[in-house]
């Protein structure tokens, strides 16, 4: 079965969609297949690895993940090629809704879980970009997920927001999801000039000494630049910083997961 990896950060501005998306391509790279959800309501992983031009028909096509959380269609109609071995499941217009419509149903928290099950064995990996909060639909990625990756900002209020979240996987963990793990917490937006980012750095990783990836992502305009042409950094610029740190961030992932 496809390893179910969450990509989740209640505090929005910290490279969680960036993280998704270039993982997502990173492993695809290293020979993985690889399924990218969106479950964000603002759909930048899908904006982020789709063209514009490709997108919007993605979105008015009545098969988005929106359509498969409340029953419409089954997953695999919504589940498009985005690379030769990156598949993608667009977040739809209408998912800022799906958190409403999903309240009243029984089971609501494992709606996600239930719709992935049929395809999970066709990928290695299923990489979900969650909403920034601890909402419904964050809620049914964690208890469908096997484990989360925890994308944290070099400032001031890193740790403060991570308090939060873990308490959430702690409650899951213990009511809904007991297999539920940390892969790990990866620094973002990092710049090495900035001495809050280095003391930030060495506070989280005093307190999660074995959660922490090497493998740091720096500021870098690359990154930034990448997503309004619907490419993740490792296609648009392969050989900057932004690039390398995603690379080397796929390849810790994989030799993690090889040692558990």
């Amino acid at each position: 079965m496809g390893r179910l990896i969450v990509v989740a950060n209640q505090k929005g501005g910290v490279g969680k969609t960036t993280t998704a998306v270039n993982l997502a391509i990173g492993l695809g790279q290293r020979e993985s297949k690889v399924l990218l959800v969106d479950l964000d309501p603002q759909g930048n992983a899908s904006s982020g690895i789709i063209a514009d031009t490709r997108l919007a028909e993605l979105k008015s096509s009545g098969k988005t993940i929106y359509e498969a959380l409340v029953g419409r269609i089954p997953i695999g109609d919504a589940i498009r090629s985005a690379r030769e071995r990156v598949f993608l499941a667009p977040s739809g217009p209408d998912l800022v809704g799906a958190e409403i419509e999903l309240a009243t149903r029984k089971g609501r928290d494992q709606v996600l879980k239930q719709i992935l099950a049929p395809v999970r064995d066709d990928y290695d990996f299923v990489i979900v970009d969650t909403p920034p909060s601890l909402g419904l639909l964050t809620l049914n990625a964690l208890v469908a997920a096997d484990s989360v990756i925890v994308p944290m900002q070099c400032e001031y209020y890193a740790l403060e927001g991570l308090s939060a979240l873990l308490e959430t996987i702690k409650r899951i963990r213990a009511s809904l999801n007991s297999k539920l793990q940390i892969d790990g917490l990866v620094l973002t937006m990092f710049d090495a000039r900035n001495r809050l980012s280095h003391e930030i750095a060495r506070e989280v990783e005093k307190h999660f000494p074995e959660k922490v990836f090497q493998s740091v992502i720096p500021r870098n305009v690359r990154l930034s630049e990448s997503p309004s042409h619907g490419l993740s950094v490792l296609e648009y610029d392969p050989k900057s910083a932004g690039a390398e740190a995603y690379r080397n961030l796929a390849a810790e992932l994989l030799a993690r997961l090889d040692g558990s």
